[in-house]
């Protein structure tokens, strides 16, 4: 086997099979590649992205304010400590994960620019054949492996998603998606129109507020918004005391994770409560008499969808000075001057954003096939939420919804180590999710309950992911609290998973 130690010039030549492909070098592939290399070190890989850098969602993404949704105590890596504030913005993220990639010599393993179109599994050959063109040369390449991992990610980075609303074409100024920000535009002394009001709409309004003439946020729902300080007084004591970064690191994602399993619980169990304590968290944040009802309380029980996070509530204060407006009402057509809604009012505007979201991206849009067979993924049960049914050799991640995606990607890295070092003492070269009799004509749900999740961008979506059954390990688990306790001891001789 090739072990990956080449510099890049040298790498593209010689490689032409590796034990491992990782897909995406965002932070599901940085941190599947970190765990490769202290859990199976005899294990030669690569990581390919089509994208020209590392990050993944943070290369992609350049409008302005852009930052983290969750706190980076637990959005960072448990073997790398955060040093920065838990809010951090998308260059101080892209820092750290450069720093990850060099502390752990992961430069000469990683390949830019390289966009898989199609992979196919051969039974007889235990393999798999990757089909990959360069994106700076045109260049069409073929690499083989043992094991797939996906780390890609879920939504397509080309584009985001933008419902087609009448009189877009009549609109005289610009409408611009948050995914392909244009870097030379200018907002100042602009009336900006964000239609949204996810994470991305309360990332963008406090950054384009000050310079623009005005930003509405017009939203058809309200979203449960969170305000949270950008600095931790517990983390700035222990930093006081000289605390060791890694203590101090593993003391606060203690911290935000029983927090957030608290959040999680409330959400199901007391979600009057938790909605309850969301919305009296807003009533001093926002000017006295403001209808909190009618623009910030949902219609959904808590965290059925995100709960938008806004660092020391920058949103509410736009409010307060009068630089952002929010509006609830539905667009009946965009005009020349700007959007008129159902209610007759007219929103005039210069610039509209789209923050409507992303469309799902199944698998990297990859063309899979196992043995000249397209693969249906929605036709297969996922085992674990991460592997599937009848594909072998295919480990995917997909992270938590309520917690840090980070959290359940370091947990499927530990699990995929552990499998691939129990294919070798079992000198196993094929592993494939099988039922076993008793479960094959077991009751199937959707990739995600949507009485659990359902955002836009799943709903949309969810007859091309996989389903799940009704009993582990056949389940798509979405809580840290329970995988945390569960993966690490999963047993792998249960006989749902076939080794050959």
């Amino acid at each position: 086997m090739l072990v990956m130690q080449s510099s890049p010039a040298h790498l593209e030549e010689r490689v032409q099979h590796v034990d491992v492909l990782i897909v995406g070098a965002g932070i599901s592939g940085i941190g599947a590649a970190y765990h490769l290399t202290h859990q199976c070190p005899d294990k030669s890989f690569v990581v390919l992205d089509a994208l020209d850098g590392p990050g993944g969602t943070w290369w992609t993404h350049r409008y302005p304010g852009v930052r983290s949704d969750s706190d980076l105590f637990t959005f960072g890596y448990r073997f790398k400590p955060w040093t920065g504030s838990p809010i951090a913005s998308s260059k101080q993220i892209l820092s750290y994960l450069e720093e990850v990639i060099s502390e752990n010599d992961l430069t000469d393993s990683i390949r830019y620019r390289h966009q898989i179109t199609a992979a196919r599994w051969s039974t007889e050959e235990r393999r798999w054949t990757v089909e990959v063109t360069r994106g700076d040369t045109g260049e069409q390449l073929q690499l083989t492996t043992s094991f797939l991992w996906m780390c890609q990610g879920y939504y397509g980075h080309a584009q985001g998603y933008t419902p087609q609303w009448p009189g877009m074409a009549d609109f005289g100024g610009q409408i611009v998606h948050p995914q392909t920000w244009p870097e030379d535009l200018d907002h100042s002394g602009k009336r900006v129109v964000v239609i949204g009001s996810g994470a991305t709409a309360a990332t963008l309004i406090p950054a384009l507020a000050d310079q623009a003439a005005h930003v509405t946020m017009l939203q058809r729902s309200p979203t449960f918004f969170f305000a949270r300080p950008t600095v931790n007084e517990l983390a700035q004591t222990l930093r006081a005391l000289d605390v060791p970064d890694d203590w101090t690191h593993e003391i606060l994602r203690r911290a935000y994770i029983a927090e957030g399993d608290e959040l999680a619980r409330m959400s199901v169990e007391a979600p009057d409560e938790l909605r309850t304590m969301l919305l009296d968290a807003m009533r001093p944040l926002l000017p006295d008499g403001y209808d909190i009802d009618k623009h910030f309380n949902p219609t959904y029980r808590p965290w059925q969808q995100r709960i938008a996070l806004l660092p020391d509530g920058d949103l509410f204060t736009a409010i307060c000075e009068g630089k952002a407006t929010v509006v609830t009402d539905h667009i009946e057509t965009f005009t020349e001057k700007g959007i008129r809604l159902q209610s007759g009012e007219v929103l005039e505007a210069d610039l509209v954003v789209t923050a409507t979201g992303f469309d799902l991206s199944v698998f990297g849009d990859i063309a899979f096939s196992v043995d000249d067979r397209p693969v249906d993924f929605s036709q297969s049960v996922t085992y674990r939420g991460l592997m599937f049914t009848d594909v072998p050799n295919l480990a995917y991640v997909f992270g938590y919804f309520r917690h840090s995606w980070t959290l359940r990607a370091d947990l499927i890295s530990d699990f995929v180590c552990r499998l691939l070092n129990t294919m070798e003492q079992k000198g196993a070269v094929t592993v494939v999710p099988t039922l076993r009799d008793e479960e094959a004509d077991m009751p199937r749900g959707p990739w995600v309950d949507p009485e659990n999740f359902n955002p836009g961008y799943l709903t949309r979506s969810m007859h091309l992911m996989p389903t799940q059954g009704d009993r582990e390990p056949w389940r798509h688990l979405h809580e840290y609290s329970v995988e945390r306790e569960l993966l690490p001891v999963a047993d792998l001789d249960d006989g749902t998973l076939a080794f050959s």
